[in-house]
Parts: structure tokens; sequence; C-alpha cells
């Protein structure tokens, strides 16, 4: 077991667990072996977390922000120092190509903590004058924050939570995908290297039972999660019996358009990028292609083309760029759907074939907007193209959906792009790009696709409560 870590839970600052709880099998999605066992976090071990949560609060809460910033800063830099062994570990876990997650997984990851460490003292209130009496704001902490990540950036997800969280004064108690459970640990380990009280952090390991056992407690504050739509639905009920504040980033069905005035080669690009990336296992996929009829069998044949230079392979060769699917579940789910597209009269033009763990990267052609590969999230290497006519049709059709997490578009025509861009009913847009997501820009999704948004300054918005304090500078009246 290549990865096992000390214990299955980060609590209080050290590694433990129950030698007698539930033991699952870590497998690295390429060849099955088993590099780690984790156990579930038992009732006790979930109260101790939040005991540990509860106490550590108090006193990064009362620490200046400013030093709260360092600490986040610091952790910043120790994950950059070790970004090689931590990108090693997310593709044992996750099966990304190492090329990817060397970028993309605890690189980004830093990005946030480092950005949140940044602006950690700048999180005032306001003064609201009122002839002699005045109104001043405090940005207060909620207190102990549940985060509940997906298994497709493990560690990159437990940052964009706790980066945050963690500069507002909160506490987490985070619990990483069952999938996916190690990276998070490392973070936690970090964190308390770099100078944050212990408890300040925590993870929990274990599937829906500890997932509702952590949103349901009543000295929970607030829950982020990152999931899919029927487990958010989940989450929010459960949240909502305790009204606790909750953001959600969910699924997605993101359309990208390409106009005819495109640079075809640059959106072939963002194509792949929004398909293929990460084996296509990414929310925010533009795996709805609509391209202008003027240019469809360009586009397609250039597509197609580009594909077939996909490299398929070992994860942890620096040149595979296609790795297998998380999981076989995954794998099952992605080559059921490709069946069902078939199925219902789509033209395969490349891909879509198994080998072991992977999936081959695939297109579709000839889709219509009623068919499942149209409608419904797939998570895997499958793109499906569109062919369409106009401006107005375009954007009617990539509206219709009942998601709205992101949208992306081509054209040299600015002008057009905004105007575009106004109308698309999407949490986060791209132009002539696609997929970058900065921490400097806020991320997340309208309609089914989420509530409230992660990164940026909007992200602090979430994880404080405004206070309101009147100042009365004279006499109080009353009416006897």
């Amino acid at each position: 077991m290549r990865a096992q870590p000390p214990a299955s839970h980060f609590i209080d600052g050290t590694y433990r667990h129950d030698d007698t709880a539930p033991a699952r099998p870590d497998l690295y999605p390429y060849d099955g072996s088993v590099i780690a066992e984790i156990r579930e976090a038992t009732e006790a071990e979930i109260d101790a977390a939040f005991e540990a949560a509860v106490a550590a609060q108090k006193i990064w809460g009362a620490m200046a922000p400013v030093e709260r910033g360092r600490v986040l800063r610091r952790a910043a830099d120790l994950l950059r120092e070790r970004n090689a062994a931590l990108s090693e570990l997310e593709t044992l876990d996750t099966g990304k190509p190492i090329q990817e997650t060397l970028v993309a997984d605890a690189a980004s990851g830093a990005d946030a903590l480092e950005f949140f460490g940044g602006i950690a003292a700048t999180l005032n209130g306001e003064m609201i004058p009122l002839g002699e009496d005045w109104v001043y704001t405090r940005r207060e902490p909620l207190g102990v924050c549940v985060g509940i990540g997906a298994w497709n950036y493990p560690i990159q997800i437990a940052c964009w939570k706790a980066a945050p969280a963690l500069a507002a004064g909160n506490a987490m108690i985070f619990k990483p995908s069952e999938e996916t459970p190690l990276s998070a640990l490392k973070l936690a380990e970090i964190l308390i290297e770099a100078g944050a009280p212990p408890g300040v952090f925590n993870v929990v390991q274990g599937a829906g039972r500890v997932g509702a056992a952590l949103v349901s407690d009543p000295r929970c504050a607030k829950v982020s999660l990152t999931g899919s739509v029927p487990t958010g639905r989940k989450v929010y009920a459960a949240a909502a019996e305790g009204i606790r504040h909750v953001t959600m980033e969910l699924g997605g069905k993101s359309p990208l358009i390409v106009f005819e005035d495109a640079d075809i080669e640059n959106a072939v690009s963002a194509a792949i990028n929004a398909n293929f990336y990460s084996s296509g296992q990414i929310c925010s996929n533009g795996t709805r292609v609509y391209v202008h009829k003027s240019i469809h069998d360009a586009f397609a044949e250039r597509l197609v083309a580009r594909v077939a230079n996909a490299r398929l392979g070992d994860p942890l060769d620096p040149e595979t760029t296609i790795g297998p699917m998380v999981s076989e579940t995954q794998r099952d789910k992605v080559l059921a759907m490709i069946e069902k597209g078939k199925s219902e009269g789509a033209a395969l033009l490349c891909g879509g074939t198994s080998e072991g763990p992977f999936v081959a990267p695939m297109v579709f052609a000839g889709v219509t907007d009623g068919m499942s590969i149209a409608r419904d999230e797939i998570f895997g290497p499958v793109l499906s193209l569109f062919s369409f006519e106009d401006e107005d049709e375009v954007v009617n059709r990539a509206n219709n959906t009942d998601f709205g997490l992101a949208a992306g578009l081509f054209t040299r025509d600015l002008t057009r792009a905004h105007r575009v861009v106004a109308r698309l009913q999407a949490g986060t847009c791209w132009i002539n790009t696609y997929n970058l997501t900065p921490v400097e820009s806020p991320f997340g999704g309208n309609k089914l696709s989420g509530v409230g948004r992660e990164n940026a300054r909007a992200a602090l918005d979430h994880y404080t409560q405004t206070k309101s304090v009147y100042v009365c500078m004279g006499d109080t009246e009353a009416p006897f």
C-alpha cells in the first residue's frame, strides 16, 4: 500500500482512527492496486472533530486577521515546495495524468491559500453616518464549517473551501470523497506546520452516513458541497433543518458555442480542454458544442484529427494525456451513456471504446437537443456536436437545460460576444477560451448547478455574517 497514511482521519492536529471501524480499500484507478486502506469515521470521531473545531475556532477567530493570513500564505508556500510529491499522490488517487496534476491540483490549491491569506486583513465592515448617530458593521465568522469534497479535484476543492473559511476566522471539518481520501490529509498536516492551531482544519473520512452526520450536527454553522445534483438535494434538505448557511457547486451540461467567424484551431483546442481534460471528469465541461453550420464539417474534421493524438496510458508517465476513469462504476456509467447515444441515432465520429479502466475520447455528431447525451451529465470523455444557423436560435438552445454552471463561446466579434454572454444562463462564462478558473474570479452555477460562489472576494460573503451596531450619541426618547 504505497500511499498509506498514518491513520484515516486528522482530528485536533493528529492522525487517528478506530481500528474496529469499517475499512475501504483505496484503489489506483490505472491498475486496480490497493494504495491505502481507509476506515470510516465513527460517531465518536465525528464528535471529537466537532469538539476540536469548536475549541480551535475560538482561538483562531480571535487572532488578528493579518496573522491568519500569514498562516495561509505559509501553507501556500509549503504546498508549492511539495508540489511534485502531492501531484504524484493525486495521480495515484484519481488516475489523472501527472502532467495535469503537476499544474492543476495542489498548485491551484496553493493559489487559493495565497489569495485568501493576502486579503484576510481586508475583511472590514463599514461606517454609516446617521446625523449625530451612526452605525458600524462587523464581518464575523460563522463558526464551524463543514466542507464536502468531490473526487475529481480532491486537494484543489479542499483548498478552495478551507482558504476562505479560515481567512474569515472559521474552523472547518472536511470530508473528502470516499473515492479520493488521501490529499486532504496532507493539507491538514501542512496547515498545522504553517502555524494553524490544532482543530482548525480537521479531516474525517466516510461515505453518505458520515456526510449526513456532519451536516445535521447542531455545531455545524455552514455547509459547502461540491458534488452531484442528487447529493446536493439531500445536503440542502438536511442543512435546511438547522437553517444553516449553504453553498453548493453541483453538476453541469454546459454549452460551448462556435460562431462562423471563430478561429477554428483555437475553438478545437477549447473543445478538447472542455471535454477530455481529466478524462472528461469536470463539472464545468462544455459537453454541448454548438458549431455554426457553415464551419461545422471543417470543425468536426479538425477535431477528430486532433483527438487521434490523445495518448492513453500510465498516468505517472509524463507523456500520457488521457488517464483511466476514476472507478469501474464511473467507467460503466459512461459506457452505458455512449450506447444510449448510439441507440438514439447519434453518429459516433471517433472513440468511445473501452480497454480496461480507460474510455477513449469520443465525439458524437448529429446530436439533437432531446437526446439523453444532450441532456444528462455524463462526467466522462464524451463530446456532442450540434449545428446551428443564427444567434437567437443557439442562445435559446444553449439555455434549454436545467443546469447553469458554465458556458463559452468563440467569435472574433467582441460586440456579439458580450451580447451573447449577457443572455446565457450560466454562472461562469468564457469568451475565446474555456475552463480557466483563476482564484481571483468567482466560480459557481445557476439553476440546478448550485448556489453561492467559490473563490474571489465573493466567497468571503458565504463564510461571514454581518453584525450591525447602532451607536446613539445623544439622549434616548420614549413616549412615557
